[in-house]
């Protein structure tokens, strides 16, 4: 990714990283279910199936990815009942992954891999070909979300995947820009507690790039039915036409979307003419830390924009914890770091270096921290100028109104100096079905010792207090919060994990913390490899 504009210190001096190329290493799927060997107790209320997505293989023939974000969809179900745990997983059978099988070979482009030209095609027909736009891959690789009570996997093209919990087998190829004028959507849309569902994604016309609110309804009207009456809350122009900028997921409290316009951008022509350049999409990507970062708020029952932006330094951020609204301040909180650079760093080629290579692209990544913006709802000609408008007792986040449309905004970070010592902190989770746009007190996430997760994290807001678990060798993956049948109060509940290792002696497992005194209650292993993955969710069993 290219960088314009000065370079920011982001120093670490971390020295002896352990290797984790297994951990990036292609594996079999198991999609008959096998048997887990329980260490201490898993509790008997847990009854449902921990779902999680991730790449699972990273070269087709003598073809190899090159990009983490790039390999083949292997989705997990660690199926718990009763105190026992059963794992399956399958390859997510996309049009991408049935293509590369049938020809040994790439053969669709992915974010950081560009096709192998045909070997079946002559050269006058090869030469045409490197004038497609390229095809928008459905390797749904990132997350299991739900629309409509339906579970889906996504990623963030155009394309994602209807899938049976059970099975893991892909029922159904569903494409938005069928339903809606968009040509992808996020992997993290948000849910309400009627199951409407709201989501961001992006359209290209003559006019240039938009950036689209989604809403999708809650229920079905009929069986087959899957993204039919979604629609468009509201269009916001990009600035730049032909460079919007990049985004992970977006925040959403009771009554705002709020869209975060950073400054890494996607330079469309540089997309558009890859294919022909013999560059993937990753190369269009570059971080303009010359810009400020923009929150858009959009009102969710009536799709207005608000006139007033909120500015901050330029930041990058990936995930959202929570957002929520109180004394007409819009709180947002997320893991955020001061470069946009990381994207680049995680290429497989670094995720399997070694020795003091391996430390130099850790030390050189900036990391990702919890922040919380105060951002002031009401702005109107009251409202007074250069002056702090959070008024917000032990808040240290300030918000200033510098011009008629337009408040700047510093944030407060959501955790003390110890944080630091273990990285910073990403996948963030809190106890979504209760809390999510709602005043709440904790999150989970994992700490960044590494170039992946290697140490669990919970963070109470109430002094900044953190609880870690952590176990030498082991790399745990995003938390997941499973509240206990009778919860009262908000960490009532298990954090569930799973544990990986690049360490052949050791198994993986799947971890089971008690979410309040974050102590572990049991592991299920399983006999089998499984490579470091990004998202899942808990599908309770009623």
């Amino acid at each position: 990714m290219k960088n314009s504009g000065k370079n920011i210190n982001r120093v670490t001096d971390v020295r002896g990283l352990p290797c984790i190329e297994k951990l990036v290493s292609s594996v079999e799927d198991t999609p008959e279910p096998i048997n887990t060997d329980i260490t201490g107790k898993i509790p008997k209320w847990i009854n449902g199936s921990f779902l999680r997505n991730g790449p699972g293989k990273f070269e087709i023939g003598n073809h190899k990815f090159n990009h983490w974000f790039d390999g083949m969809a292997l989705l997990h179900q660690f199926k718990i009942s009763e105190g026992q745990v059963t794992y399956k997983s399958r390859f997510l059978s996309s049009d991408s992954y049935q293509a590369n099988k049938e020809q040994n070979r790439i053969a669709v482009s992915e974010f950081g891999t560009v096709t192998v030209p045909d070997p079946c095609k002559n050269f006058f027909q090869r030469f045409l070909s490197r004038f497609e736009l390229p095809k928008p891959t459905d390797n749904a690789n990132v997350s299991f979300v739900t629309y409509k009570g339906d579970y889906y996997v996504s990623t963030e093209t155009n394309a994602m995947h209807k899938v049976d919990p059970e099975t893991l087998e892909a029922t159904k190829k569903v494409d938005w820009s069928k339903f809606i004028a968009v040509n992808g959507a996020t992997a993290h849309p948000h849910i309400e507690p009627d199951g409407t569902a709201y989501n961001m994604g992006n359209s290209y016309t003559t006019k240039g790039a938009y950036y689209n609110i989604i809403r999708v309804p809650p229920t079905k009207e009929s069986l087959e039915e899957t993204l039919e009456r979604a629609t468009v809350l509201c269009s916001i122009p990009s600035e730049d036409k032909t460079k919007p900028s990049y985004y992970h997921s977006f925040a959403m409290s009771e009554n705002y979307v709020v869209f975060i316009e950073q400054p890494i951008k996607m330079d469309l022509l540089k997309i558009v003419t890859g294919k022909l350049r013999g560059k993937s999409i990753s190369d269009g990507f570059f971080w303009d830390s010359t810009l400020n970062t923009i929150f858009h708020l959009i009102h969710k029952q009536t799709g207005t924009v608000s006139s007033v932006k909120y500015h901050a330094k330029p930041l990058s951020t990936f995930h959202q914890i929570n957002a929520y609204e109180e004394d007409g301040f819009l709180i947002m909180d997320m893991c955020a770091s001061d470069d946009g650079q990381a994207i680049e760093n995680y290429n497989v080629q670094n995720l399997r270096k070694s020795g003091e290579a391996l430390d130099e692209v850790y030390n050189s990544m900036c990391k990702a921290f919890p922040r919380r913006f105060v951002l002031p709802i009401n702005v109107d000609h009251d409202t007074p100028y250069n002056q702090n408008l959070n008024n917000r007792l032990n808040s240290t986040a300030t918000s200033i109104r510098v011009a008629k449309d337009k408040v700047f905004c510093i944030h407060e970070d959501l955790h003390g100096e110890d944080l630091h010592q273990y990285g910073g902190l990403e996948f963030p989770q809190i106890n979504y079905g209760k809390y999510n746009t709602h005043p709440y007190r904790y999150f989970y996430g994992c700490g960044f010792r590494h170039l992946v997760g290697d140490t669990l994290i919970k963070m109470d807001l109430n002094g900044k207090q953190m609880k870690v678990w952590e176990q030498p060798g082991l790399y745990p993956s995003e938390p997941v919060f499973v509240p206990s049948p009778n919860a009262t109060e908000e960490d009532d509940g298990v954090v569930l994990s799973v544990v990986v290792t690049p360490n052949k002696d050791k198994s993986t497992f799947l971890l089971v913390l008690d979410a309040k005194t974050f102590e572990e209650l049991g592991r299920a292993a399983v006999p089998v490899n499984i490579p470091y993955g990004f998202h899942g969710t808990f599908n309770a069993t009623a």
